[in-house]
């Protein structure tokens, strides 16, 4: 992309889940360190949003859910986005809704994936990830680089609450045993098992969570001992940064606290199956070197 000293105002979109959205952070750096002018909004699910704030290359953060839209809501949205008067618009998911939404807006530069109504961009690429050929965040740095954005530091990385005193802790082991698709569950009994073990050889272990995996956590801890931590929905994602830093190691499933970890250099071992198309660790592992995975096609394996 020319003249990119006169582009002034950048909307990048990416409103899926949390682990996903931190997957993009070298694309947001890229786009931040190749359009040095520019001001940065990021367009995120609300539920990420707070999150999203601690990563320093955005700007300014804007909700926006990840939902099916009327073609009244299109246009409304449309009417939002037109009002920001950005100069580019990078929707890093696919999103019909978001394609055509931006083209209505009059954003000059619109980049994107063909798929979902993709001619309503003015730059595209074919999606291909789900062949799985790479990581994420690989993926997510092909498409900014469309228009001439890139960048040589390719570290996760967010900025921790100021206030935060995060002092490593040696013997904290956390422990993520849920994945929001149950094909990638790692046997409850397994994740029982490990913890004991983890217990009976001197460790502390947090388990963590969001709220919606509450229920789950009341059926695991009814098969473990009293000493365990549980900070299962008891934790913002910001808190869950903080925890994660303090911790010597994460395990866990194919889940966001994966990639959160990784954010803040907690080594993380993860199970991954490796026979779901699109969905293998070659995608979705932990992005680093300090990192483990384990890979099998029934987890009931490992």
């Amino acid at each position: 992309m020319r003249n990119k000293d006169t582009v002034k105002k950048v909307l990048v979109v990416r409103n899926d889940r949390f682990g996903e959205f931190l997957l993009n952070i070298p694309a947001f750096r890229a786009i931040k360190e190749s359009f040095v002018n520019a001001k940065i909004t990021a367009a995120v699910n609300p539920s990420v949003s707070e999150l999203a704030g601690c990563v320093t290359y955005l700007d300014e953060i804007i909700e926006l859910p990840h939902k099916k839209r009327s073609w009244k809501q299109i246009l409304s949205l449309a009417e939002e986005l037109q009002k920001k008067n950005f100069d580019l618009a990078v929707i890093l998911n696919p999103s019909k809704d978001l394609h055509i939404a931006t083209f209505i807006a009059g954003i000059p530069v619109r980049v994107g994936y063909s798929r979902k109504c993709g001619f309503f961009l003015t730059h595209r690429i074919k999606d291909q990830k789900h062949l799985a050929l790479k990581h994420e965040v690989e993926y997510n740095l092909e498409l900014v680089n469309l228009i001439g954005a890139s960048t040589a530091d390719l570290n996760l990385g967010i900025r921790l609450p100021q206030d935060a005193k995060v002092e490593p802790d040696k013997d904290l082991i956390a422990v993520h045993p849920w994945t929001s698709d149950p094909v990638k569950q790692w046997p409850l009994n397994n994740f029982v098992d490990l913890v004991k073990r983890l217990t009976g050889s001197g460790f502390r272990v947090a388990v963590v969570g969001g709220k919606e995996e509450e229920p789950r956590s009341k059926e695991l801890f009814e098969n473990i001992n009293s000493s365990v931590n549980s900070f299962t929905g008891k934790t913002s994602l910001k808190e869950l940064a903080v925890l994660l830093k303090k911790a010597r190691l994460l395990i866990s499933g194919d889940s966001g606290p994966v990639h959160l970890a990784c954010c803040v250099n907690t080594p993380v071992v993860a199970v991954f199956r490796n026979d779901l198309p699109g969905k293998t660790a070659k995608r979705w592992g932990p992005w680093g070197k300090a990192n483990f995975v384990i890979e099998k096609s029934n987890l009931a394996d490992i």
